[in-house]
């Protein structure tokens, strides 16, 4: 039997798609909770013009596919080291959850916000438990006194990391800026605002 030569020493020349794995990677490494099918979505989000399943091979390839019981550290290192510094009013805000109790052992959370380069406490809001679409009204709220920020930087907490928030901020142009699991130095601002308040209130008060 014979065939051209073309055919015998033809190799495979699949596009390696270069700028759009490296888009790829960049919202997979500060989204450690997010798979394919949500990355698709902000790649189309950004004009992508790609479909769910090149997504999903090209998400293979790379190897962000991330399983439940990989250590600790090794989920961590996915995430990007640098962070752009808040130069002004509302270019960045950090937001954490701190947890306590009423005298009757109930626990309750308190919310808390603080814009990074003033700052200030824009919201210390306690409920017995919140949900994603409490979060977002207290951002509504903040944002029409203040405006909105450009960026916050949150926890991989479900109140976060979850749907609800992530359309959220797309809807207000606003960027979502996780930390490292296990690091909790990547959201200092918060964490030493918050430490203030349980030293200087929450353990010194019994609540009702």
């Amino acid at each position: 039997m014979s065939f051209g030569r073309a055919s015998h020493r033809y190799q495979l020349r699949r596009d390696p798609a270069i700028e759009l794995r490296m888009r790829l990677k960049e919202p997979a490494g500060s989204r450690v909770r997010y798979g394919h099918r949500r990355l698709h979505v902000l790649l189309r989000r950004d004009g992508w013009q790609v479909n769910h399943k090149r997504t999903y091979r090209l998400y293979s390839e790379e190897g962000l596919s991330i399983r439940t019981r990989s250590p600790r550290w090794q989920r961590a290192c996915r995430y990007r080291s640098g962070r752009p510094d808040a130069n002004a009013m509302n270019d960045v805000w950090a937001m954490d959850f701190m947890s306590n109790k009423i005298f009757d052992g109930q626990p309750f959370r308190i919310l808390t916000i603080v814009d990074c380069h003033t700052r200030e406490a824009l919201a210390t809001s306690a409920r017995i438990n919140f949900r994603a679409y409490q979060v977002a009204d207290e951002l509504d709220g903040i944002a029409r006194i203040r405006g909105k920020p450009r960026s916050i930087r949150v926890d991989n907490g479900p109140e976060f990391a979850g749907r609800l928030l992530d359309q959220w901020a797309y809807l207000n142009r606003v960027e979502l800026d996780f930390s490292r699991p296990g690091k909790p130095s990547d959201n200092a601002y918060i964490e030493a605002f918050n430490s203030r308040v349980i030293q200087g209130y929450l353990n010194a008060s019994r609540f009702q």
